[in-house]
């Protein structure tokens, strides 16, 4: 009788510990997912401002209008060099000037889009 008494207080104790482990680690995937979901909404709602900023450091790191013009400038004056002499090589500098500094512009502004629209569509 004695026996029965002692198993029957054993089985009583023994699942409670491994209830409540098992509880803990139900508990513990539960959280991890729902922090994984949590970051995961985040990651795919960027906000307008954000992207904005990452756009412009984008665009400033091209060429921009300085940078065309400088490259227009020299093409410019290379080209009117071979064909008009000292006097085409001016004009060639002005005008591959004017021409880069635009296209450096437009460069500069597809890269600005191009960048935004990327970071807004969660790319």
């Amino acid at each position: 009788m004695q026996q029965l008494t002692q198993r029957k207080h054993m089985t009583d104790r023994t699942p409670k510990p491994m209830l409540t482990a098992l509880a803990c680690a139900v508990l513990a995937l539960a959280l991890a997912a729902s922090a994984q979901a949590q970051t995961t909404a985040a990651k795919q709602r960027p906000s307008a401002s954000g992207c904005a900023a990452q756009a412009e450091r984008a665009s400033m790191d091209s060429t921009g209008v300085a940078g065309g013009a400088v490259r227009g400038g020299v093409g410019g004056a290379a080209v009117g060099a071979i064909f008009g002499g000292g006097k085409g090589a001016r004009r060639g500098v002005a005008l591959g000037a004017v021409v880069g500094g635009v296209s450096g512009a437009a460069k500069r502004n597809d890269v600005y889009k191009r960048v935004y629209d990327d970071c807004m569509s969660g790319y």
